[in-house]
């Protein structure tokens, strides 16, 4: 599971067959003190509800392509979830 926040979002006039209704949102990485890492990617919202500013969890690669309904679609990176919190333990 990797850490991220929406940024905003991304329309797409065409869409793959199995992604219809999908929506793709810009996500930035962020490490485990949220702070950014890396640069922003896009990833289809398998939850369909995150929105801008929220604090997401989300999986690339193989994992991603399996987690929408089809599974196995073409999508490097998949919103699994929207996070309510993070608590570190010290020295973390």
């Amino acid at each position: 599971m990797l850490l991220g926040k929406v940024i905003g979002t991304v329309t797409a006039t065409i869409k793959y067959e199995g992604l219809e209704g999908v929506p793709f949102l810009l996500v930035q990485p962020l490490d485990k003190q949220q702070k950014p890492d890396g640069k922003p990617l896009v990833a289809a919202d398998a939850t369909r509800q995150a929105g801008p500013d929220d604090l997401i969890y989300y999986e690339g690669g193989r994992e991603a392509a399996m987690a929408l309904d089809p599974w196995f679609v073409p999508v490097d990176h998949t919103i699994i979830g929207i996070v309510d919190g993070v608590n570190l333990l010290e020295g973390s």
